[in-house]
């Protein structure tokens, strides 16, 4: 009989606890594994090598965990990592295991929701200097124009509670100066990030109704859905019994903390070290 196992979500912090949020709430009755790397994040800044190595010991843990599927909840480990492990890693790991990434999903959500046909990406600064989101968008909307800036300074403002204070919102407001001022015609945003999504509502008032704030975690999800309708033998691989469980490479008591800031519920997890 074939064994069947959780669903693996992987960032390099917190962020991505806001797509295993939109995941548990489209699949409500599947299991989740969550592994943040916190103890070595941010992943931002760092070379395509490193992330590449710590991104590739993040899927061998979750697949020991037995995870047949695993998504990596992160942009930069999705621009400098995924396509690597998909090609090189996963023939040799696990070939009948899938790893997927954010970047294509959003990149097809994002060439929809645009009128004007200029987007915005915010992103890290990994992700914006891979130029993922520009090469993606390029094979299937080649007309679109693209315009991306780094925020480098987000992730430790929200990370540290401080995005709602006077400091924090200067940064933000300078940053989508920047962004807006590439294009005056820019009418969608993707937040190409996963902390970002608890800007949302701070950006859309800064930029105005007219300009159109899209997060990752629901677009992941109903991709997510939509994969595993049109991949059965994948969905029959996967546990369902409404199960999360929570790994850190944090001191739990650091992890739960932030981590529940970012669901809103208590968390328990358990600490994983390499």
């Amino acid at each position: 009989m074939q064994t069947t196992g959780p669903i693996g979500v992987f960032d390099s912090g917190y962020g991505g606890l806001t797509v295993l949020k939109a995941l548990r709430k489209k699949l409500p009755n599947h299991d989740f594994i969550y592994f943040g790397d916190n103890a070595r994040a941010p992943y931002g800044n760092r070379s395509f090598d490193v992330v590449y190595e710590f991104t590739l010991e993040a899927v061998k843990f979750l697949f020991e965990q037995g995870c047949p599927l695993v998504i990596l909840a992160c942009n930069t480990a999705s621009a400098k990592a995924l396509r690597t492990i998909q090609q090189k890693d996963l023939p040799q790991l696990a070939p009948n295991n899938r790893v997927l990434g954010v970047i294509r999903p959003s990149a097809e959500v994002l060439k929809e929701s645009t009128k004007s046909g200029c987007v915005g990406i915010l992103g890290t600064n990994g992700t914006i200097n891979s130029n993922s989101y520009p090469i993606e968008l390029q094979k299937f909307a080649p007309n679109l124009k693209v315009f991306q800036h780094a925020c480098p300074m987000w992730v430790p403002l929200i990370e540290n509670q401080k995005h709602l204070h006077s400091a924090g919102e200067q940064f933000i407001a300078e940053d989508l100066a920047v962004l807006m001022a590439q294009q005056r015609e820019i009418d969608s945003i993707l937040l190409a990030c996963t902390h970002y999504p608890v800007l949302k509502k701070q950006i859309e008032k800064i930029v105005g109704p007219n300009v159109k704030v899209v997060p990752q975690g629901p677009i992941v999800a109903k991709k997510l859905q939509a994969y595993l309708q049109a991949h059965t033998e994948m969905n029959n691989r996967l546990s369902k019994n409404g199960s999360v469980t929570y790994f850190s490479s944090e001191t739990p008591v650091v992890f739960n903390e932030k981590a529940g800031y970012f669901l809103g519920t208590k968390v328990e997890a358990r600490h994983h070290s390499f």
